[in-house]
């Protein structure tokens, strides 16, 4: 085995704190990942990986190590595509995670777009509304939504959606319409709340053209997006979503914008990747292909 794949398995080892799971997500049996270990260690005459029958974690000169092999991987692919025909006519598998209602609304529909521009890309796509820890889980890029976070991922900003805050017309029948914020004080919502922290997201408005967040009480919170829209239609209460999320029951009346004067800041969409990804070819023509979807969906 050569230097660089040894360097491979031992970064997957360290990002995925275990033998098992490096050699699974490698495809290599655990006996090949343990001696390529034992081989380097020898060859560097120090020990770079912890060993407990929990986890694996890196020592100090192995946290050292890792760092180093990160940028000379991500050097030695982008070198390797300079003269190859990698560049233009990349492979292998990509790994992509999106939010779901984001994904099945602008990327699916036009997926086979860009697969039939890129055959030789394998896609491995995960849908849904958590976080995904992209070293860890070995995930190339995310499509997200709203603000971002995490400072160690390169991000590039791709659309600004516009949010609505919407209520059923059997609801407002009830409750009657609100026409300022300070209406809300007497009105209900459908509350969308952090499957990872179980924090009950705020509603935002623009007031004065200003953010402006507010805590409306409601007998009902959900964490998934199909739900709230559901509960929302059912005469719970009043929701905030993305005009294209609900732009079908606002077309069939299901649902009505309420307060379009005070309209919840723009939604960001952003594509993240790790720093040791923005070279790969994959990476590189898939963060370009969303960046034409976007501009030509919004």
């Amino acid at each position: 085995m050569d230097k660089f794949e040894s360097m491979r398995i031992f970064t997957r080892i360290v990002e995925l704190k275990s033998f098992t799971r490096a050699a699974e997500d490698l495809g290599y049996p655990k006996a090949t990942v343990t001696n390529a270990i034992k081989q380097l260690e020898a060859r560097l005459r120090v020990r770079l990986l912890h060993r407990t029958t929990r986890q694996v974690s890196p020592t100090l000169d192995g946290d050292a190590y890792y760092t180093r092999c990160i940028q000379l991987l991500a050097d030695l692919e982008e070198t390797e595509n300079v003269f190859s025909q990698a560049a233009a006519n990349p492979s292998g598998k990509l790994r992509i995670d999106m939010h779901g209602t984001l994904g099945r609304h602008f990327v699916l529909p036009l997926l086979d777009q860009f697969c039939t521009r890129y055959p030789n890309i394998e896609l491995q796509i995960g849908m849904g509304d958590r976080l995904v820890d992209l070293v860890r889980e070995s995930i190339d890029c995310v499509l997200r939504v709203g603000e971002l976070q995490d400072s160690s991922m390169v991000a590039r900003r791709l659309a600004s959606l516009e949010q609505v805050t919407c209520a059923s017309p059997a609801y407002l029948e009830q409750h009657g319409e609100p026409r300022h914020v300070e209406d809300l004080a007497a009105h209900r919502a459908v509350n969308f709340f952090s499957a990872q922290t179980g924090k009950i997201y705020p509603f935002t408005f623009t007031v004065d053209g200003e953010r402006r967040e507010l805590a409306i009480p409601g007998t009902i919170s959900v964490n998934n997006a199909d739900a709230y829209k559901q509960c929302c239609a059912s005469g719970f209460g009043l929701i905030q979503v993305p005009r294209y999320g609900a732009a079908s029951l606002l077309a069939s009346g299901a649902l009505r914008e309420v307060l379009p004067e005070y309209r919840p800041p723009p939604s960001t969409v952003s594509v993240l990747y790790p720093h040791h990804r923005q070279l790969s070819p994959r990476v590189r023509v898939f963060v370009d292909w969303l960046a034409t979807v976007f501009a030509a969906a919004v």
